[in-house]
This record gives C-alpha cells, structure tokens and sequence, in this order.
C-alpha cells in the first residue's frame, strides 16, 4: 500500500472567466484556490462539480495557464496557518 500525497489537486467546471476551470489543491483536509497572489484558503467545501486531478495534469493546466509550476509546492499546511 502506498502513501496518500501530502496534496491532491482539482479543478473546478469551466466558467466564462475561467475558460480551462480553477485549480485547487486540498492538504491536510483543507481547501484552496489558486489566485493571483498565491494559494487562498476556502472556507466552504469541495464544488461538487470539481475533478481530481494528477500532479501531472495539474502542471498541464500551470503550463496552458501560465504559472509558475513551483505554486504546486507552495500549498500552505495545516500546520503552517495556525
């Protein structure tokens, strides 16, 4: 049996201001989206429409976004935002 990943990545349904959807990270069962100044938490739940995604996919979607792919390792802990 493997490790569960320290971080799982999402991506929310696409929208008129956001063609190729939102990505969002959950870590330590905490939300967040991907904004202009970094990761923010959200205080509501997963969006029932949201798919998982790979890490693989996840730096797709930075690549076609145009982000750097180092956020993917800047997802803030639990442990970090007491």
């Amino acid at each position: 049996m493997t490790r569960p990943e320290p971080v799982r990545y999402l991506r929310t349904e696409p929208s008129m201001a956001f063609p190729d959807g939102r990505l969002l990270a959950l870590r330590d069962g905490r939300l967040h989206v991907l904004a202009p100044d970094g990761w923010t938490r959200l205080a509501y739940p997963r969006p029932p429409a949201a798919v998982w995604l790979t890490r693989e996919a996840a730096e797709d979607w930075c690549e076609r976004e145009g982000w750097d792919l180092h956020l993917l390792d800047d997802v803030p802990a639990a442990d970090a935002m007491s």
